[in-house]
C-alpha cells in the first residue's frame, strides 16, 4: 500500500458469512490464524448479531471491535455481477471496498466464487498492465516441489497477451511464495515442438520466447506432475478441466482402496497400511493445506476459498494473505509487469 509497508500493521478483512458452513467455520479458522500470529489486525464482516451468537454457542472469545456489520449475503446461487448491484451491503462487496479504500490490505472469502472474482476485479480494480486477472493452482510433483498452473478458471477463454501476463504474475508468485530462484515457464500444448499447438498456444509461445522470462517452451499435460517446469500457462477452460480432474484423483484412490479392503481380512490390513502411507505422502494435495487461491492481477490481495472450507482451510487462507502482504507481492507484481512489458 505504501513503500514503508514494514511500518504499517497488516489488516486482513474476512467474509464471515461466506461458505457452506459460515459463520462457524470462518470464525474458528480466522481467529485461530489471528491467535497464532497476532501480528495483524482482523476484521470479520457479516451480521453482527449472528456472529456474536455463534461465538457464544461455541465459547469463542470474540471482541465486538473485530466485527464490521453488513446486512446482506451473496448466496452461492446468486448471479455474480447482478448481486454486486442488488446487494451493496453484502459481506463480499463491503470487503472489496475496504481494500479499495485502503482500509484493509487483504480480503479473504469462501463465499460465491464468481462474486468474489467480480468484486475483486471491478471494485479493487486491476494492477496497471493487467488486462485479465488470473487464478492459479499448485500441483505436487515427483520432484517434491509444486508446479503452478495459470489460469484455472478465472475466465474460460484467453488471448496470447493474457497468457503472457499469467506467466509474469505466476513467475513472481512462484519466486516469492515457493522460493523458486528463477522460475521456469512453459506453455501447455499438445507437443514439445515449437510448431505444435493451436493458435493461442503458438502466439503465446512467440510472446514468451521474446521475453526476459525463463521460458522453456511447450510442455505437455504429463509435465505438470513431473516438476520439470515451475509455471505453466494455458487458457482458463483447459486449466479448469485439468484442475477438476486432478481433484478427482484422491477420491478414485480412496474408492479403489476401499473396494480392495472388502475382499478379505489380509486385504483389509494391506489397505489400512496403504491408506496411511497415502495420507502422509499425498497430504500436500489436500486443499485445506493451501486454504484458498489468490486472484492475481487485482490491485489488492484477494484470496478465494472452497465453499466447503473447514476451519483449517480458513486459517490457512488468512495466513496466505498475510504472507503475500509480508512479501509485498502487489508492488512486486507492478514492478515485474513494467519490466517484462512488451
Amino acid at each position: 500500500m505504501t513503500k514503508n509497508q514494514n511500518d504499517i500493521k497488516c489488516i486482513i478483512a474476512v467474509d464471515a458469512m461466506g461458505g457452506d458452513y459460515a459463520p462457524k467455520n470462518v470464525l474458528i479458522g480466522a481467529l485461530e490464524a489471528y491467535n497464532e500470529r497476532k501480528d495483524f489486525e482482523l476484521i470479520l464482516i457479516g451480521d453482527k448479531q449472528k456472529l456474536l451468537q455463534v461465538a457464544r454457542e461455541e465459547n469463542i472469545l470474540l471482541g465486538e471491535n473485530m466485527i464490521l456489520h453488513s446486512s446482506q449475503i451473496i448466496e452461492m446461487g446468486d448471479t455474480p455481477t447482478s448481486a454486486l448491484k442488488t446487494k451493496p451491503d453484502s459481506s463480499i462487496v463491503v470487503g472489496a471496498k475496504l481494500v479499495k479504500e485502503k482500509k484493509a490490505h487483504a480480503f479473504v472469502s469462501a463465499g460465491n466464487t464468481g462474486a468474489m472474482m467480480a468484486a475483486s476485479t471491478l471494485i479493487m480494480g486491476r494492477i496497471e498492465g493487467v488486462s485479465r486477472p488470473t487464478i492459479g493452482a499448485s500441483f505436487p510433483t515427483s520432484q517434491n516441489k509444486f508446479c503452478l498452473l495459470f489460469d484455472v478458471g478465472a475466465s474460460v477463454d484467453s488471448k496470447p497477451q493474457h497468457l503472457f501476463e499469467y506467466a509474469i504474475l505466476g513467475s513472481i508468485f512462484a519466486k516469492e511464495i515457493f522460493n523458486s530462484t528463477s522460475p521456469s515457464v512453459g506453455v501447455l500444448s499438445v507437443g514439445e515442438e515449437e510448431a505444435k499447438g493451436n493458435e493461442l498456444s503458438l502466439a503465446a509461445h512467440k510472446l514468451l520466447k521474446a521475453s526476459k522470462l525463463n521460458f522453456v517452451g511447450n510442455v505437455e499435460g504429463r509435465d505438470i506432475l513431473k516438476g520439470n517446469v515451475d509455471v505453466i500457462v494455458c487458457d482458463g477452460f483447459l486449466g479448469n478441466v485439468i484442475l477438476k480432474f486432478g481433484e478427482s484423483i484422491l477420491a478414485l484412490l480412496k474408492s479403489r482402496i476401499k473396494d480392495y479392503s472388502t475382499k478379505g481380512l489380509l486385504n483389509k490390513i494391506y489397505a489400512l497400511i496403504v491408506k496411511k502411507v497415502l495420507k502422509v505422502s499425498l497430504s500436500d494435495m489436500d486443499y485445506q493445506t493451501h486454504g484458498g487461491v489468490p486472484l492475481l492481477g487485482v490491485n489488492g490481495i484477494s484470496i478465494i476459498g472452497h465453499g466447503s472450507s473447514t476451519p483449517l482451510a480458513i486459517k490457512n487462507m488468512v495466513l496466505r494473505a498475510k504472507e503475500m502482504y509480508d512479501k509485498n507481492l502487489i508492488q512486486k507484481f507492478q514492478e515485474a509487469l513494467k519490466e517484462y512489458a512488451v
